[in-house]
């Protein structure tokens, strides 16, 4: 088996906020995505013509109409929606580590930095609006220079 980290999705009461995290900080770019019927946003790394670049899913929490989302995707209590849960983190492979760090303070954004020992990886974790920790790996050489 193959496998490689296809998308995640996110639910969230602020599409703004996602948006603006995921394009602003991280620069991710809004493309096409299927008309379902519940607001939401599809963020590309790369070409926004290939679908399968569309790496994370934002669906919007439509509180005074939820029921389409309800019937695609099942009920969630909002209250529920912010965090990880059980999920840790999702981490991106990246390049550019100095031009990122600028954007995040730039943004005013908190990041967290440590090198990997042994596999030559500097990361830096950040969280989205929805308290939801992204780890961005980059070579570690970019760290050094």
């Amino acid at each position: 088996m193959s496998l490689s980290l296809n998308h995640y999705s996110i639910r969230t009461q602020d599409l703004e906020a996602c948006r603006r995290f995921y394009v602003e900080a991280l620069g991710l770019a809004v493309g096409p995505r299927p008309d379902f019927p519940f607001p939401g946003l599809w963020l590309y790394a790369g070409d926004t013509g290939a679908w399968a670049n569309a790496v994370v899913h934002i669906i919007g929490v439509d509180r005074g109409d939820a029921e389409g989302l309800k019937r695609h995707l099942g009920d969630r209590d909002v209250a529920r929606l912010h965090g990880s849960g059980a999920l840790d983190h999702v981490a991106f492979f990246a390049t550019g580590l100095s031009e990122r760090r600028s954007i995040l303070r730039r943004l005013g954004i908190a990041a967290r930095e440590r090198t990997v020992p042994g596999l030559g990886l500097h990361q830096l974790f950040v969280e989205d609006p929805n308290g939801i920790v992204v780890e961005l790996n980059f070579p570690a050489a970019e760290a050094a220079a």
